[in-house]
């Protein structure tokens, strides 16, 4: 699916992708629209101020999110800055809308809801639980306290609670399911033939003033982005952990303090024979159990081979027909008094009927392998790697603070940091706000690097820990800044002509596509209306075919259902340009199976769900129209 959207990221579908993308700010964030006085504000609604500041760092967000998911076919231009940032700020508006009208209407979060939600999040999980100290130190940097942290949680939860509350109520009848599913399992006899754009492409010169023309209309199209060099420290766990140097010695004594840790206890090879006894058995019958088990003993005692025996005469399925191997064993891992007779009875030697909760045992030792521990020659290694570890992570959080102060107090240069610590000063090549390579590429780093402190007021970044569970810090200052701007038309011209070209041979295409078109709706064969077409005639085609092009089988399915003897005829553009004529000839309804039954059907429930949500954007729509909405001007880097 991401390599179909990758194939198709252009116009319209990538600002589709936004309108998606814009999605999780619904889930996520909610609160940050709320208590922003002070700073340039791009909306109020209702009085609540959305800040300038937090709309770049949500567009920001969006166009790193688009990356990930469009990967080399994304390309900013599509993205025009104004635009995405005015597509985002009505997302921040709705949900504003949304958080404000929940909070009117007595909608409330419990301190339960808040706990479970913490409790449950990995980010704060250790070895699978709730880890106290993982929380209040991730928390510490993103600079929240717990309480902080809470409330913006609660608010989260919140803001959600009406989304679930109005798709949640929503019902279908069954009359509505049957129409669905007789629309969704519609087939339609397709046929259609291609007008290649390239048929129609002209080297005819272009005229100066189309050329002039093109570039104004389209000037967004021709910015080369806001970027910046950035000179930055990196501090890793990793490169410390590298270059700490180990002596034999040390690790010795680690070792001598400790030898448990390498050591192996006691094993041994068992076997044994099981006759079970019911959990419901009275005396005699468990009388009956042990004497058979004890037949079973003397015929071993009396020369039958144990692994024969227990493969005709044992109730255990795992060993029985293994011969009643156990494997080799450690002392705990059996049951206890199973466990007690297997480590005391010598090599060879058959137990008595051992009793366990189930049944009769007979137990055979066959091999005793002594306890032992590994030599320090053999563990040196692993010694000298987690001893370099724990020494690299307190070099870390030292250096770390360092760090933090020297950077803050010489704010104009890295210089000072990197020779008190012995860091290297690294240099970046021209990067945009999506993010460039390596630990340049989070978006905490990039925020960083983008932020007024460091952009504008060129001092060094505070210090910037990208990933949770990484121990990783950068430090970072902006070396060299370039403010977007439009290309000049001397170095776009080429690309403006090519431009033309392309949309004289798609225009000239669509005009020979609706001639034909309309031939055929006038009775003409293919061959007449179009005498060099080649048609295709895939035949009866449902909506989720895959081999007709999306613009064709979109067209299929929006076509009027034809009148009988007739055929409805349409055309449409495809990606690379090309004219597709389409009849359809026939239209056949799917079938129609709901249930019954008072259980709702899963097509039903998702068929809820769509309707629902219709629901909640309508109710968006009219709160929007309802609310007091003041909207300022929104900047774009290139205003600044």
């Amino acid at each position: 699916m991401l390599q179909a959207i990758r194939e198709r990221a252009q116009g319209w579908l990538a600002w589709v992708i936004v309108a998606l993308i814009s999605v999780p700010f619904a889930l996520w964030g909610i609160q940050s629209y709320l208590g922003v006085g002070g700073e340039p504000v791009v909306a109020k609604v209702n009085g609540v101020e959305i800040s300038d500041r937090d709309l770049s760092r949500r567009t920001q967000q969006a166009r790193i999110e688009l990356r990930e998911r469009l990967g080399e076919a994304y390309d900013p231009a599509l993205f025009e800055e104004g635009r995405l940032r005015a597509e985002i700020l009505d997302d921040m508006i709705r949900q504003t809308l949304l958080l404000d009208t929940s909070n009117r209407i007595g909608m409330r979060v419990s301190d339960e809801e808040v706990r479970v939600q913490i409790l449950s999040e990995p980010a704060f999980q250790r070895d699978g639980r709730f880890d106290r100290e993982a929380y209040e130190r991730l928390l510490q940097l993103q600079g929240l306290s717990p309480a902080q942290f809470e409330e913006q949680l609660r608010q989260q939860l919140l803001g959600n609670q009406l989304l679930r509350a109005v798709v949640g109520s929503e019902l279908v009848t069954r009359q509505e399911l049957r129409d669905y599913q007789r629309l969704v399992g519609q087939t339609r006899d397709l046929s259609y033939a291609l007008i290649p754009a390239g048929d129609f492409r002209s080297d005819a010169p272009i005229g100066e003033d189309e050329i002039q023309a093109f570039y104004e209309a389209n000037a967004p199209r021709f910015q080369s982005p806001e970027m910046v060099k950035l000179d930055y420290l990196v501090l890793d766990v990793a490169d410390l952990a590298k270059g700490a140097e180990i002596g034999d010695d040390e690790l010795r004594r680690v070792y001598d303090e400790d030898q448990s840790r390498f050591g192996r206890s006691e094993q041994r090879s068992v076997r044994h024979l099981l006759l079970t006894v019911p959990q419901d058995a009275d005396d005699a019958a468990a009388q009956a159990v042990e004497a058979r088990v004890r037949a079973i003993r003397e015929r071993i005692l009396a020369g039958e081979a144990f692994a024969e025996v227990a493969r005709a005469e044992s109730q255990d399925p795992g060993t029985a027909s293994e011969g009643g191997s156990l494997g080799t064993i450690e002392q705990g891992l059996m049951d206890p008094v199973f466990d007690t007779v297997a480590f005391t009875l010598p090599v060879g030697e058959l137990s008595e009927p051992v009793r366990t909760r189930f049944g009769y045992h007979l137990i055979e030792v066959t091999e005793i392998i002594p306890p032992a521990t590994k030599s320090f020659d053999e563990v040196k290694e692993e010694l000298r790697a987690e001893v370099s570890r724990q020494r690299a992570e307190s070099l870390f959080y030292d250096l770390g603070e360092r760090l933090a102060n020297v950077a803050y107090e010489s704010p104009d240069s890295l210089e000072p940091a990197a020779d008190e610590l012995g860091l290297t000063l690294r240099q970046s090549d021209w990067i945009g706000r999506e993010g460039g390579e390596g630990v340049l590429a989070h978006p905490r780093v990039m925020g960083a690097a983008f932020s007024d402190e460091v952009l504008v007021g060129r001092t060094n970044s505070d210090l910037i820990e990208p990933e949770r569970d990484t121990l990783r810090a950068v430090v970072l200052r902006v070396a060299d800044h370039r403010v977007a701007a439009i290309r000049p038309l001397d170095e776009v011209r080429d690309e403006i002509v090519e431009e033309l070209r392309l949309a004289r041979a798609r225009e000239a295409a669509t005009q020979a596509g609706s001639s034909a078109a309309e031939k055929i709706r006038q009775g003409m064969s293919w061959s007449e209306a179009m005498s060099s077409a080649v048609v295709e005639t895939p035949g009866a085609v449902g909506r989720d075919v895959q081999t007709v092009p999306a613009p064709i089988r979109e067209l299929t399915f929006t076509l009027p259902v034809p009148v009988e003897g007739a055929a409805s005829v349409g055309t449409t553009l495809l990606e690379n340009g090309d004219v597709a004529v389409i009849q359809v000839t026939s239209v056949k309804d799917g079938e129609a199976t709901s249930s019954e039954g008072p259980s709702p059907t899963s097509e039903a429930a998702m068929l809820a769900q769509v309707l629902g949500r219709q629901v909640y954007d309508a109710m968006l729509g009219d709160m929007e129209l309802r609310a007091k909405v003041e909207r300022n001007p929104i900047k774009t880097t290139s205003d600044l």
